[in-house]
């Protein structure tokens, strides 16, 4: 038993997002052989916590089928490591990645899909935040359930310190305002807004931080595109083809700023009768990989038509937190996963210190 038998043992497990081995990945960081002995380092750039306990018991498996070897020891953890902004504005201090989420059109679910993207990145054990870019319409703070009227804490009036809410940091125009007050606003005053909340915001060393967008691909959202470090993007869409439409011009505003595209996720996808189990289309079937086809991009998932997700958003507990175990909440979750996954595949930056964020071993 040496070295290369170990690794091509392990080589034979691939990281299911990334579709490369642990090798070719750079997940493998170490292997120690003592005796009959043996044990193995491996690094992830994203959250997997989901995960993590199976890629254990693979890798163990293969390596035990190694002759020679009596004991596997096999320790993970990840490493998020900051990225780039690709449109050169100069980073946020302890945000280490933003990513943007955006829709072509409203109606599409974009601000849910937001809430449970945090909420799941941060269940596979991130730490997340979450911007409300959407002056006009702010949800984020009512779907995870801050109290109307909570206002966050300002100290000596310099900056604003996010709220807290299921375990991640928010911010959104709506702790600031009533939901009587109407944003009567042209677009360089809500640009001018944005660009406050996200920098007058004192974030708690964020590995990612998601910020829903306005609807639409007007002048704020290619100004918002612009003049906010965003790291990468993720568009949401329906089936339909009005909204599909609509989800290849949000591709296109994003190739336009030189903002690169994590993938497209497909919501409202496939409605599911709870009575007879009856799947149906009712938007249409294919639209969501379609684009991602065309546009070179990844589908990172699919959700489902279901009004539980809309009950759950509205009462300020996501399905991420109000049903964890659930089918649409192990979703998000490996939604989640997949757009960290393509994110760590970008350029690093090499000014961000990485921070290990979780780690086990046998």
């Amino acid at each position: 038993m040496d070295r290369q038998e170990i690794e091509h043992a392990i080589s034979g497990y691939r990281d299911p997002y990334l579709n490369q081995s642990l090798l070719e990945s750079g997940a493998l960081k170490d292997i120690r052989i003592d005796g009959a002995n043996v044990e193995v380092d491996l690094e992830f750039g994203y959250p997997i916590k989901g995960i993590q306990g199976g890629i254990e018991q693979l890798v163990t498996n293969a390596i035990e089928n190694v002759d020679g070897v009596e004991s596997v020891s096999v320790a993970i953890r990840s490493v998020i490591t900051g990225h780039k902004p690709a449109n050169d504005v100069q980073v946020l201090d302890k945000v280490k990645n933003i990513i943007a989420v955006a829709s072509g059109k409203g109606g599409v679910g974009k601000s849910t899909v937001s809430a449970n993207l945090a909420l799941a990145l941060a269940a596979e054990g991130a730490r997340v935040g979450i911007l409300d870019a959407d002056i006009y319409g702010p949800s984020v703070g009512m779907m995870l359930g801050v109290p109307e009227g909570q206002r966050p804490e300002a100290p000596e009036g310099k900056y604003f310190l996010p709220i807290e809410a299921h375990g991640i940091q928010a911010m959104s125009m709506a702790f600031l305002v009533t939901d009587k007050t109407p944003m009567v606003w042209r677009g360089p005053m809500v640009s001018g807004a944005l660009q406050q909340l996200l920098t007058q915001t004192r974030w708690d060393e964020l590995d990612y931080l998601i910020i829903d967008m306005p609807p639409g691909t007007g002048d704020i959202q290619l100004t918002l595109a612009q003049k906010v470090p965003v790291t990468a993007a993720v568009v949401v869409t329906t089936p339909q083809d009005i909204a599909l439409l609509d989800c290849k011009k949000g591709i296109e505003m994003f190739t336009k700023v030189n903002i690169p595209v994590l993938g497209v996720v497909e919501n409202m996808s496939l409605y599911h009768c709870p009575k007879c189990g009856h799947l149906e289309p009712i938007f249409g079937e294919g639209g969501g990989e379609r684009i991602a086809q065309q546009y070179g991009v990844d589908l990172i998932g699919q959700l489902p038509l279901n009004r539980t997700i809309r009950e759950q958003a509205d009462s300020g507990c996501p399905t991420v937190v109000a049903e964890p175990d659930c089918e649409v909440a192990l979703l998000y979750r490996d939604m989640a996963r997949k757009a960290a996954a393509l994110l760590s595949a970008q350029e690093a930056d090499p000014l961000a210190m990485p921070e290990i964020i979780m780690r086990s071993q046998d």
